[in-house]
């Protein structure tokens, strides 16, 4: 199996006046192509930071992230925005919805700014996948917390990511809605071959993939392989 993440020698530290604070230290590992794999850890232990690292959102201070191939060390701000745009996708905590577009116009964006003319047609099948075919003219504010995820995980998959960024997806749900949610992400998942990268404190989300890193203070304290 080709290997989609290689995460080695990673670091990031922060400057808070005269003090350095470390936020990674020395964090090493590696997913494969079509992987479930949840980063999970208190506040504060750095599982954010280590995502938007991962992704190309931040650049490390030491060590070397490759991701799809690409050494993200060596491609500049829209060399990897490029790469995020044709390969990654992102789900958010707080949904990050467009407020003034409807559900559909939401999922069919990324498509928009691709130049793909089937973007209404693809962002409607994708609507209705997640149970959303009677509210995808519906806005934000007209929608339910759940139903507002589910919009963005529609829009996460629309572009056919082969890597997907979850960051607390079910973090702003009450435990109902959350466990819809997340049964839902893991189908599409599936259903669609994508390699699925999830930042939680919730350890029964965690445990639904197939390997877990458990980050402490920065550092890698266990990588947990499911039965």
């Amino acid at each position: 199996m080709a290997k989609i993440l290689r995460v080695e020698n990673l670091s990031k530290t922060y400057q808070n006046g005269n003090k350095k604070l470390v936020i990674l230290d020395n964090i090493n590992f590696d997913i494969e192509e079509g992987e479930t794999f949840a980063i999970v850890g208190p506040s504060g232990s750095g599982k954010t930071t280590l995502l938007g690292l991962s992704a190309g959102l931040d650049r490390s201070d030491e060590g070397t992230v490759e991701l799809c191939g690409e050494n993200l060390s060596l491609l500049d701000e829209d060399g990897r925005a490029a790469l995020r745009n044709s390969h990654v996708g992102f789900v958010f905590q707080n949904f990050q919805l467009i407020p003034t577009l409807t559900a559909l116009e939401n999922v069919a964006v990324p498509l928009e700014l691709r130049g793909d003319s089937s973007a209404e047609t693809e962002a409607t099948a994708l609507l209705e996948k997640v149970g959303l075919k009677y509210r995808m003219h519906h806005y934000p504010t007209q929608l339910s917390g759940g139903e507002q995820q589910r919009v963005a995980l529609a829009r996460a998959f629309c572009n056919k990511p082969r890597i997907l960024f979850a960051d607390e997806p079910t973090g702003n749900l009450d435990e109902a809605t959350g466990q819809n949610v997340i049964d839902l992400l893991l189908t599409l998942n599936k259903d669609l071959g994508t390699t699925l990268v999830i930042v939680t404190h919730d350890m029964d989300l965690a445990q639904k993939t197939q390997r877990i890193l458990k980050l402490r203070g920065g550092k890698v304290q266990e990588l947990q392989i499911q039965e």
